[in-house]
């Protein structure tokens, strides 16, 4: 049976099913890439996961253009794509001697069957052939043209305080030899930390204006918590701890990972993390699509109850979501957070997040992880342009800062 979620943010990479696992999206086939392609030949975007199920499944997938906030555009298909409305996904390979037995599908866009026509987000729906009502899974990635120039900066010293909890980013928009008639009313923004979009900022005016240029500046909404440095493991050998594993283990049906027991963060701790990336590959890095298993990854947070809320395993190995597959039990006896999830081997980073109990409440670094202002982060700022007249969003601009003190 399966079980869906139903809660959406924004741009989300999100596997529905239970079964579903390891939904990555990369652009030219670089690791680590923004989900960002240029809209000019020879590019591609390749999604990919996997069914634990083991046997073969036909899935189905199709492809919707997005306005800068992720609802549906109201564009007919023809207007964004050539091909047909839905088709199979037909790359697949069974995985090669596994514990867990599971199959791998990839698909790349565009490809003989299918091209995309402008600039802009685009989601991809997954479904089993003859279910087409509810999605399996969702993947998203963005076209651009690019026609602007976008300046970032990023400090630690900002409005509500001085080198202390938060980071403060600040951009400039730089329009020279492109057309717009009234850029405050036609250009559109979104800023993210760390691709986290239950935290992402949206609805800016400008600053300051001048010739040419949209300045940023001084902008509360861009005041980010800071964080703290993310968490991280490798597991590549299903005998042998590696990096932050304390015990490796085998239950006659599947291996098992424990990882060491982490501690409530009271202060800032460098470490050189990927910003809550995570990278699939083995001990003998071959095959890691195929050959790399499953283990039942054990994680451990000793630190006293959090009351009015709980506490979630956080990162890219969550999609940046939280949900109830996600959600870490208290053990009252050892007075410490539990939680075991099926990875993929490979790297991880990740984090514990703490949400309260209303509805509203977003994820927290307090108080299991705290907030500094020396922390690594990564800062996306994307702008979209819809003239007089245009029944889309373009994507006209990208830029990316890692912020380093």
């Amino acid at each position: 049976m399966l079980v869906f979620s139903c809660v959406v943010w924004a741009q989300e990479n999100i596997c529905f099913s239970p079964r579903l696992k390891t939904l990555q999206v990369k652009v030219d086939g670089q690791w680590g890439s923004a989900p960002v392609m240029l809209l000019s030949a020879g590019h591609y975007v390749e999604i990919s996961f996997d069914d634990l199920q083991g046997n073969y499944e036909r899935y189905i997938y199709t492809i919707t253009h997005c306005n800068a906030d992720w609802t549906s555009s109201e564009l007919l298909t023809s207007e964004y794509m050539t091909g047909f409305s839905q088709s199979t996904i037909d790359n697949y390979k069974p995985s090669i001697g596994t514990e867990m037995k599971y199959c791998h599908y990839s698909l790349r866009l565009p490809n003989a069957n299918t091209r995309l026509l402008i600039s802009g987000n685009y989601r991809v729906d997954i479904f089993e052939e003859g279910n087409e009502d509810q999605p399996v899974a969702q993947a998203c990635f963005s076209i651009i043209e690019p026609h602007v120039g976008v300046e970032m900066n990023v400090s630690g010293n900002t409005d509500i305080d001085t080198y202390e909890a938060h980071q403060q980013v600040g951009f400039t928009i730089n329009y020279s030899g492109y057309k717009l008639s009234n850029p405050v009313s036609e250009l559109k923004y979104v800023v993210t930390q760390n691709r986290r979009w239950d935290t992402h900022v949206t609805d800016l005016q400008p600053s300051l204006m001048q010739v040419n240029r949209l300045i940023f500046n001084h902008n509360r909404r861009l005041i980010f918590p800071a964080g703290n440095e993310y968490r991280r493991f490798e597991m590549l050998d299903p005998y042998v701890p590696t990096l932050r594993v304390n015990e490796m283990a085998y239950d006659n049906t599947y291996y098992h990972a424990f990882l060491f027991v982490d501690e409530q963060r009271i202060n800032y701790l460098y470490d050189e993390d990927q910003n809550g990336r995570y990278y699939i590959r083995n001990n003998d890095n071959e095959e890691n699509d195929t050959e790399s298993d499953y283990f039942f990854t054990h994680f451990t947070l000793q630190m006293p109850e959090v009351p009015g809320g709980n506490v979630y395993v956080y990162g890219d190995l969550t999609h940046n979501r939280i949900d109830e597959s996600h959600k870490m039990e208290y053990n009252l006896v050892d007075h410490q957070y539990e939680l075991m999830l099926p990875l993929k081997q490979g790297s991880y980073n990740y984090m514990y997040m703490y949400v309260g109990d209303d509805a509203t409440s977003t994820p927290l670094t307090q108080p299991c992880e705290g907030n500094y202002h020396q922390t690594e982060n990564e800062y996306d700022v994307f702008v979209y342009h819809r003239p007089f007249g245009l029944r889309y969003d373009k994507l006209i601009g990208f830029q990316k800062l890692k912020y380093k003190e």
